[in-house]
């Protein structure tokens, strides 16, 4: 049996129907996991599902309740959980004076458009969506997690967090709160990893932190082909590689974390975002 096998495992992918979630679905049933898909639109999860070989599940990772009656579910049908990705995100609201260099000077006209613009609700539906609602699905499934983990001797089961690249630049793009919540996730990965292990929960939690990748976000891979060779609004330069990544090449690193290849990593954040990262502050 390989060691990227996944016979057997029981798998989550929140906002799974497009998109970088439905990519890493897509790998984790190629090597054989039986992997459900979540989201709040049923009819785009259902066609998805029906294309794919996935099962769909509608939940609203912003609602306990929603989170509540997803783990009823997964309990009934299948009595564990092996697996469980956090991707489903929001980008916030985007501010073009940010990236607009002619008027950035302008500390007045800078500071009162921000100020004038943004809200305290823009903020909160970020950060409800990016940050807490990764922790509340956390919570929920770890009964089932851990019964996961149980039923394989001396395995673990696997929370794999979504981040961004973005989570590691100093440069906003114009996207005031996107970078920020997504570095809390990066934090949010360490601090429930060192928990779990101090008190032997045997769930390991990682975090991926993709760079350009095709979604509802950034377009098609067409789409990106127009832009990708370019530096993003608002940063120094475009992506080292100048492609946006690929199904198996985001898929393969939440393989790899969630088998047994990856028993052995526990904490960690993981780029997989062309160097994008690393040409940009």
């Amino acid at each position: 049996m390989s060691s990227l096998d996944l016979k057997g495992k029981i798998a989550l992918v929140t906002g799974g129907g497009t998109g970088i979630g439905l990519m890493i679905a897509n790998e984790f049933s190629k090597n054989g996991a039986k992997v459900y898909i979540t989201g709040r639109r049923l009819d785009v999860l259902q066609k998805t599902a029906a294309e794919a070989g996935l099962v769909p599940l509608q939940m609203d990772v912003s609602d306990k309740q929603s989170i509540a009656n997803a783990v009823k579910i997964i309990d009934q049908d299948e009595g564990k959980l092996d697996i469980l990705v956090n991707n489903a995100g929001v980008l916030g609201p985007n501010f073009p004076i940010i990236t607009n260099k002619p008027t950035t000077n302008d500390a007045a006209v800078f500071g009162s458009t921000l100020f004038t613009e943004g809200s305290f609700d823009q903020w909160t539906d970020v950060l409800q969506t990016n940050i807490i609602a990764p922790y509340f699905v956390i919570m929920g499934f770890l009964p089932l997690l851990e019964r996961g983990a149980r039923t394989r001797e001396g395995e673990t089961s696997s929370v794999i967090n979504i981040s961004s690249s973005a989570a590691f630049s100093k440069l906003t793009g114009g996207f005031s709160v996107y970078g920020i919540s997504k570095s809390a996730l990066h934090h949010l990965t360490s601090i429930w990893a060192t928990e779990f292990a101090l008190h032997k929960i045997p769930v390991r939690v990682n975090c991926i932190a993709p760079g350009p990748f095709p979604s509802e976000l950034t377009g098609t891979r067409d789409d990106m082909a127009e832009w990708i060779t370019e530096p993003l609004p608002g940063l120094f330069n475009p992506v080292p590689t100048l492609r946006p990544g690929t199904q198996i090449e985001i898929g393969a690193a939440a393989v790899v974390l969630s088998s047994r290849a990856g028993e052995f990593i526990n904490g960690i954040i993981m780029p997989v975002d062309g160097g994008i990262s690393l040409v940009n502050p």
